[in-house]
């Protein structure tokens, strides 16, 4: 069995690895990038932006996944609710 070694940005090498796999479907690229993000160390927006950079093949799943995540990391912004009301 072959060990996946990566760099701090992939310490599994699990990203790259997706890249590599023919066919690989959207929900196995989520479960990836669920894996990759729990082991990640750091800043996940920073890792994300190098990532895309170094492997952001548009055609690819792993690529939309990863763009997904950089939006979701961005901070949510609350839209409603009684403490968004203005009180008097």
């Amino acid at each position: 069995m072959r060990s996946l070694k990566g760099d701090t940005l992939d310490p599994k090498g699990l990203v790259a690895e997706a890249y590599k796999i023919d066919g690989i479907t959207p929900a196995e690229c989520r479960s990836i990038f669920l894996d990759w993000a729990l082991n990640l160390q750091g800043d996940s927006k920073e890792a994300l932006t190098v990532l895309l950079n170094r492997h952001g093949n548009e055609d690819h799943p792993m690529t939309q996944v990863m763009r997904e995540g950089l939006t979701a990391s961005e901070r949510p912004r609350r839209r409603g609710g009684w403490r968004s009301r203005e009180r008097t």
